[in-house]
């Protein structure tokens, strides 16, 4: 699912420009708009890549079976938290491409985000969306490094984990600093624009 992360990439850079001020938000938002070839893009990179990788998770929920009870080990409780992390960040990620894609024909702006996070329901979905995206993304990574082979030692799958850890960290501090940026007209890299 490496065409999913970076997806995760590239909106948490683009969204991070509400960081530097609601115009340079705006500014690449609108940059975005006018990529050449924009729908082909958004579709092969973005939606059918989230499509699959959603479809695909849902299915091996459906199927998977948890053990948690017998065995409550870490293992196990990743497995698990893993499922339904997944299918929360898909409900998530459906919502925010219907609202901030479709609805507003990818015209949304920095004060249409801070409109609507300005009810206090749609803003713990979007923290909640956030931070269980990360988790399952952290997550996600071990588990992609560990069952491909690539952390095959017990110390390297060690190593995986921590990466993966400290991605999920990143990417939830990340994204609730933007969900605070939008809700509160907060902008800690103003400074970075040229006078």
């Amino acid at each position: 699912m490496v065409c999913k992360s970076s997806d995760v990439w590239l909106y948490f850079w683009s969204n991070s420009a509400a960081l530097v001020s609601a115009q340079k938000y705006n500014q690449t938002s609108e940059d975005l708009q006018t990529i050449p070839y924009r729908l082909f893009v958004e579709w092969a990179f973005i939606f059918l890549p989230i499509l699959y990788h959603g479809g695909y998770g849902v299915y091996i929920w459906l199927r998977g079976q948890s053990n948690v009870s017998q065995y409550p080990w870490v293992r196990n409780w990743l497995y698990t938290l893993q499922r339904w992390t997944g299918l929360v960040a898909f409900a998530y990620i459906g919502w925010h491409l219907y609202t901030e894609r479709w609805v507003t024909h990818g015209r949304s702006t920095y004060a249409t985000v801070a409109t609507d996070l300005r009810n206090p329901f749609y803003l713990a979905f979007f923290v909640l969306g956030v931070l269980v995206s990360s988790f399952h993304l952290g997550v996600g990574i071990w588990n992609f490094l560990c069952k491909w082979g690539l952390a095959a030692t017990a110390r390297a799958q060690r190593a995986a984990g921590q990466l993966g850890v400290l991605v999920g960290l990143v990417f939830s501090v990340v994204g609730v600093l933007i969900i605070i940026s939008f809700r509160w007209d907060w902008h800690p890299f103003a400074d970075y624009l040229t006078k």
